[in-house]
């Protein structure tokens, strides 16, 4: 462990996908969603524990949510969760961070990771951290780790691997990058034995992205820098306020790593989910010999396969004549979907806010 090394978990967005038990007030990153008695947040804080002392870590909220963090990380002081007024996606997120760390240690070295992934191995995710962190110390590199797809997945963002680095070889510079393919593509990717999963988790130093922030996204990147000063200052909240609504919309990946000529992947193995749906929750749960899973509940399941089935403690169901769906059932509000349709979730909270002001 170094006091080089900071941890930033990226813990702002709504979760709508896995609406009705995330919602706009409680999302699925406050959520116990694998029934193990944490949150998904929670577990993110303890797989990092042994990789980063608790005063270097970082994690980048919405305003809203920034007591919720501190009532499920009371390790961390309040300056440590940074409150983002406005939502500006992941590079405002990033360089929020990247000003706030400059400020205690330029030298640091940084992880980012969302905070809702299941990863099943977690030694060997440390391990690959880790070697992942000596790469980025000993070079000016941007890396991202690819997981190896099992499937020809549409529901993830793709990395072409290129040639090997330094003879190393489970680290390859970037081809290209590819956002959410169709199926024919994502079948082509997946044959290919070229495209890995983009798993959205980033190591760099402070100065490697820094730099690529300048050189690829200079009008955010400016922006945070005149912010800097006002760091600790009783102009902090006035100052972050002006600089969010100045700042564009734009994700890291669109906005740095597929334009900077410095990246690389390492390629991985260690059981990784982003868990952005009740589909790939499904994969990963437990399932009885009908390939039914039940998260939670009282639940009797007749002549049904390949569904999902939640309702809260103390509630009973039963489920019959199913097949390939998603039963959640929150204290409020109750979801019967088939499991082809789940993008549409996130318009169905839409249209509930839109006709009944909320979405619980």
């Amino acid at each position: 462990m170094t006091n080089n090394t900071y941890c930033v978990i990226m813990a702002g967005g709504v979760g709508s996908r896995f609406w009705p038990l995330s919602t706009s007030k409680t999302p699925k990153q406050f959520l116990d969603i694998l029934g193990t008695g944490k949150s998904l947040l929670q577990q993110t804080y303890d797989r990092f524990k042994p990789l980063c002392p608790a005063e270097n870590f970082v994690i980048v909220t919405s305003l809203e949510y920034k007591e919720m963090v501190l009532e499920q990380l009371p390790e961390l002081t309040a300056a440590q969760v940074l409150a983002e007024p406005l939502r500006r996606n992941t590079a405002p997120c990033i360089a929020y961070a990247n000003a706030v760390i400059e400020k205690q240690n330029p030298e640091a070295n940084i992880v980012v990771t969302p905070a809702d992934h299941l990863i099943l191995n977690e030694e060997e995710f440390r391990r690959n951290i880790n070697t992942g962190l000596d790469f980025v110390t000993e070079r000016e590199a941007l890396l991202t780790l690819g997981i190896k797809p099992s499937r020809p997945e549409t529901g993830y963002g793709y990395i072409q691997i290129g040639d090997k680095v330094d003879n190393l070889d489970k680290f390859r510079k970037v081809k290209t990058f590819t956002e959410k393919p169709n199926l024919d593509m994502a079948k082509v990717f997946y044959e290919s034995g070229e495209f890995f999963w983009n798993s959205g988790i980033f190591l760099w130093s402070l100065k490697s992205i820094k730099k690529a922030f300048q050189e690829n996204l200079k009008e955010v990147s400016d922006l945070f820098e005149s912010f800097i000063p006002e760091i600790g200052t009783s102009n902090e909240e006035k100052a972050l306020q002006g600089t969010y609504s100045d700042c564009k919309n734009i994700s890291i990946d669109y906005g740095v790593m597929e334009k900077a000529n410095n990246v690389f992947v390492k390629m991985v193995d260690f059981g990784w989910s982003d868990l952005g749906t009740w589909s790939s929750l499904h994969e990963h749960a437990e399932r009885n010999e009908d390939n039914n899973a039940v998260i939670k509940g009282n639940v009797l399941v007749y002549d049904s396969s390949n569904s999902i089935i939640h309702v809260p403690d103390g509630k009973m169901a039963v489920v019959q004549g199913l097949d390939n769906y998603i039963v959640i059932q929150s204290e409020k509000s109750l979801l019967i979907c088939p499991k082809s349709n789940e993008q549409q979730i996130r318009q169905f909270t839409t249209d509930l806010k839109s006709e009944f002001g909320s979405d619980e």
